[in-house]
This record gives C-alpha cells, structure tokens and sequence, in this order.
C-alpha cells in the first residue's frame, strides 16, 4: 500500500473489482492505492470496533450503512493497537464528529494511520454485486494512483494481488511476546489465551469474571500453554484461511487428549472443527456485522451476534459425529443460511462459536458465552 496525506478531500478516487466493476467516487482518508479482498460489513454502528479488529487483515471493508463517521473517533473503542483494515469503502461521510468522546473524525483518523479509502460510492450497488458474485480482490487509487492512469492498468493491478483462499496471516496479526491480563476484583482461574487476532475485550470479558488470561504469541507450543498452568485454554479470533493453520490445529489437539476446559471463538471454531476431523470451506460473501441471528441449539434461544468471518466449518448439522475426541454435535446455527455456527463436544469440556460473544461492537445476547466456560473450568476443578 502506497499513501499519501495530502489534499485527500478533493482528490479523485477509483474502486477496481477484479471482475473488471468500477466504481468513482473521492478519496477518503489517506490518498494512494491499496489492495485487499472485498467485503462488506451490515453493522449500523461500531466501526472503530471494526477497523480495529484484526481479523479484518488483508481486507478492504464496504459498509452498507450509507451514513458513516458521525461519532468520530475516541480512544477507548479500539480493539487493537491500529487500524487492520487494508481499505474503507463508505457512501456519505460525516461532515462533523457529534459525540463526547470523540477526540478526532474518522477520515482524520484513516489519513493518520495511512489508510486509503473512497466516499460517495453507490455501496447497495457495489454490496449486491458482492452477494451476487462473492468476494473478490480489489483496489482503491486516489490521487496520483488514478490521475490519467488507464483503467485496464489498474484492474491488471488488482488481478497480480493474493486471494484469501490459503492466506496464512494470524502470526501477522499477533502478539509477539506473551502479556498477562489481570483478573478484575478475586482470582479465580487462570486461562492461557492463544491469539491468532485476538479482540482486546476478550480478554476483557473473561477478567470481568475473575479470570486472569495469560495472551501467548499464535506460535505457542504446548509447553507454552502449559507453563502458565492453565485451569482453560481460550482460541481467539482472527484473519485468513484455517485450512493454513496446521499449528494451532496441532496445539488444540494437544489440549483436547489433556481434557482441559477449551472456548474458541471465531478462527478458534475453525481450527476445533479441523481438529476434530472437519472440513473448512471459504463463503461466498461471509458473515460481517453486528446483527446475525443464531440459534443456540442447546437452549433453543435466538440470539442476535456480531460477525467476522469468510470461511466456515463442514460438520453435519443434524447428527452427532464420532471424532477422535469423541462425540461432537453442532451447537449453534445461523439462521440466514444454515451455516455452522458452534461446535460442542459432549465427552469433553470443550466448546467454540464462530462468532463474537464479547460484543464489541454489537449486542450482548452472547455473553453468557463466557459464563459457559467459566462453568467448565469450575466443574473441572471439582
């Protein structure tokens, strides 16, 4: 990605699928070029939470809500130490930040971080033609990037980039060095956390339940795990292709032959499906948002949920499966199409969703997610 900060209100912009679709529109954020897969996210709200969230690595972001940047941007939302996303598509942005917290507009904060991204975009057209066709590579040019530039140039651009089909990212996204978060008010258990993109709520979530989490580098070895003598091992979230991730697969399966109480979210679900002889496969256009319905299959409840993801697990939705850590059925369901939501295994303590349960941004409908595994833990003890 090449960026320049300079006159990004005025320049010219382009949007190039590699399909050969072209949107124009005007330069939003830093002015250049950049490159990623095209995805669209349906949240009404909570976009610092999405920029930030480093599953989105290696992504250029559409939000479907026409209206974007009203509250600016605070430095409390962040989930991570900078913006993931590699571009930001949106249709009308806000002209004035109008919120308390607000410390500075979002283009402000695009531009700051060298991030390149294109306004007054058609984003219901652009968002159909991804549900129509899938997600697919894209570029972003402004400025200098696009000025008298040929569009034939600029789509053979976007068609020499990696697709995210076999992308290995989350150790591009992860901690380096391990860091401990501190259980809020008595210690109850201690958790290792493998982040393979981790959120920072995580972490957050489980500490508001007496959890101290100990956050190892995606490369962690068993031995790693098992120093910070764990009462549960916690996979994260995060970016790319599970099919690439034969070494956290191998750790999972490490903690599944000790029994120790297991909670994956997201990437973490992937990697138990694999784990446990499952299939992945990549979705047409994915799951991003913050209003998805699933159904909990264990209570019967539907829940609305925060989304991130583009692949998913192939287990059978209506049959428990025998694996080599025993039986295992799917817990969870989206009820737009049908795909696995959640993996449960019913002769050990260890569970996963493929969504986010710590709300952030989105609703708290999950949340009990954590009360689940902190449940586990406590039944292991006894």
């Amino acid at each position: 990605m090449t960026t320049s900060t300079r006159g990004a209100a005025q320049a010219p912009a382009v949007l190039v699928l590699e399909d050969g679709r072209i949107f124009r529109g005007r330069a939003y954020g830093a002015v250049g070029e950049t490159f990623g897969e095209a995805v669209f996210s349906t949240g009404m709200t909570g976009y610092q939470e999405t920029l930030t969230d480093p599953s989105y690595h290696r992504q250029v972001v559409v939000m479907t809500a026409p209206h974007v940047g009203n509250t600016g941007v605070n430095d409390e939302d962040p989930e991570s130490g900078r913006i993931w996303v590699s571009g930001y598509v949106v249709r009308d942005p806000a002209r004035v930040s109008s919120n308390w917290r607000a410390r500075r507009s979002l283009d402000e904060e695009l531009e700051r971080q060298g991030v390149v991204g294109i306004s007054g975009v058609d984003t219901r057209a652009l968002t159909r033609h991804l549900r129509e066709r899938g997600a697919m590579r894209v570029g972003i040019f402004s400025g200098d990037a696009c000025a008298g530039v040929r569009d034939e140039t600029l789509l053979a651009k976007v068609k020499e980039q990696p697709g995210m089909k076999g992308a290995d990212l989350s150790a591009e996204v992860a901690t380096k060095e391990t860091y401990v978060v501190p259980a809020i008010g008595e210690k109850k258990f201690t958790v290792a956390a493998v982040d393979l993109g981790i959120k920072g709520m995580t972490p957050h979530r489980m500490a508001e339940r007496g959890i101290e989490v100990h956050v190892l580098p995606a490369t962690a070895t068993a031995e790693d795990v098992y120093a910070v003598r764990p009462d549960g091992v916690f996979f994260s979230n995060g970016p790319g292709d599970p099919a690439t991730a034969d070494g956290p697969v191998a750790l999972m399966r490490a903690v599944l032959e000790r029994r120790t109480p297991l909670f994956g979210i997201c990437f973490g679900n992937q990697i138990l499906g694999r784990a446990l002889g499952f299939g992945t496969y990549k979705l047409k256009y994915g799951h991003r948002g913050i209003n998805q319905p699933v159904q909990d299959r264990t209570t019967g409840k539907v829940e609305v949920t925060a989304h991130n993801h583009g692949f998913a697990v192939d287990a059978p939705l209506d049959e428990v499966s025998d694996t080599p850590f025993g039986r295992a059925e799917v817990s969870h369901v989206c009820l737009n199409d049908g795909v696995v939501e959640g993996l449960r295994l019913l002769d050990r303590p260890a569970f996963s969703v493929q969504y986010h349960p710590e709300a952030a941004a989105g609703p708290h409908d999950a949340a009990y997610l954590f009360d689940r595994f902190t449940s586990l833990m406590e039944a292991e003890r006894a």
